[in-house]
């Protein structure tokens, strides 16, 4: 299976870069993957709901470039759906079984995916209702698809 993450900004602190380093290489024994980082667009302080939706959009088309049409595309999205690390796996499991080669992970910027996004979205997921930074998420994210893949195999993971 083929695994994207596509990602607004780039990764500044080097702790995320290490962590994401991590799990990319663990990863690389379960499949292929691929993170791909986007031009985060500068919201003027104070922007208006009008100011916001065009940053959306204008990080949307970005994103939509990356995507081909027969991927399975998660958006990170604090109203999605959120599972427990279990039931994920085995989404992903189900996923491969359906014959899915490629799942790409959205995690957007700052003030959230374009409605563009949200639209070609196959499932919205959440991780929790609390805000996260964007950059952490990308870690985070890394973390649950490996663990996925750990209890997709049988193999032991800390619960």
């Amino acid at each position: 299976m083929k695994v994207t993450v596509i990602a607004v900004g780039k990764i500044k602190e080097k702790y995320l870069k290490d962590a994401i380093a991590e799990y990319s290489k663990r990863l690389g024994k379960y499949c292929k993957l691929e993170i791909i980082e986007t031009v985060d667009e500068k919201t003027p302080d104070n922007a208006s709901e009008a100011e916001e939706e065009l940053v959306r959009t204008k990080e949307a088309q970005r994103i939509l470039k990356h995507i081909r049409p027969d991927a399975y595309v998660v958006t990170l999205e604090i109203e999605g759906e959120q599972m427990a690390s279990e039931q994920f796996a085995e989404k992903i499991r189900r996923l491969g079984v359906q014959g899915i080669s490629h799942v790409v992970f959205v995690i957007g910027g700052s003030i959230g995916l374009g409605r563009e996004v949200r639209a070609r979205s196959d499932l919205a997921l959440s991780f929790s209702k609390m805000t996260f930074p964007h950059q952490l998420m990308r870690a985070i994210l890394l973390e649950q698809v490996y663990r996925g893949f750990r209890i997709i195999n049988g193999e032991p993971y800390h619960k």
